[in-house]
């Protein structure tokens, strides 16, 4: 994050901003379009009608520098048989011109909303105020090239989604800046006596940020016993 005494150094970093109308964060191309109040005046903040199938470009940038705050919020059902739209839309980043994500989890959990719900979450680096105002403060640096995108994999369309994406150009990147990378699993159901693996094959030097665990008990007495279990550089 940046410090206080970024606010008056000169340190050659540019701040962008990207939403539905502006993609690639181009100076002066926010808050164009205009509304019902009239031009510029609020501009078209999000993506309408995402159709069920459709993949979108939420982020497309250039350069070298660093993702910062995230804010998205999108309605929880399209109608009320078709609630799990948080489950249903799929998030992914590129970093660099990758052709696998090194993010690709359901947007929900991302933010670590599981089973579709929506509730409250506070700590550092996420928080989710009421009405699913979703907000993510990792840093997510890159060299080249920067993209996100959105897959609707909901049975409906999606009739809008609203989000703003900041992030500088200019940062100084070294030999030992690290990629963020994010993965999602699933097991359903579990197999009893059988260790549940949460994430496995990661190659090269990392830190480990966290986990977010979901879990549904199909057994009326189970007391949640259990152990995590971290095997480290050939353990």
């Amino acid at each position: 994050m940046m410090e206080m005494k970024d606010l008056f150094t000169r340190n050659g970093i540019v701040s962008r901003a990207i939403n539905a109308e502006n993609i690639t964060g181009e100076p002066g191309e926010g808050g164009k379009s205009s509304s019902l109040l009239g031009p510029s005046r609020k501009g078209s903040p999000c993506l309408k009608d995402i159709k069920s199938g459709e993949t979108v470009t939420l982020a497309s940038i250039e350069g070298s520098g660093m993702i910062r705050p995230i804010w998205i919020t999108v309605d929880s059902k399209t109608d009320d048989a078709n609630r799990f739209i948080l489950r249903d839309l799929v998030l992914r980043m590129y970093w660099d011109g990758e052709t696998s994500p090194s993010v690709e989890c359901p947007l929900g959990d991302f933010f670590c909303l599981g089973f579709s719900e929506t509730y409250e979450v506070s700590s550092s680096l996420v928080a989710v105020i009421p009405s699913r105002g979703m907000n993510c403060y990792f840093q997510m640096p890159f060299r080249k090239k920067a993209l996100i995108t959105l897959e609707n994999q909901h049975a409906n369309p999606i009739p809008a989604f609203f989000y703003q994406i900041d992030y500088t150009l200019g940062d100084e990147l070294g030999d030992d800046t690290m990629y963020f990378h994010a993965f999602w699993n699933r097991e359903n159901p579990t197999v009893i006596g059988k260790d549940y693996t949460l994430l496995d094959s990661v190659k090269g030097e990392g830190t480990y940020l966290g986990t977010a665990l979901y879990l549904s008990s199909l057994s009326r007495y189970w007391w949640g016993e259990g152990e995590m279990k971290f095997y480290i550089d050939g353990d």
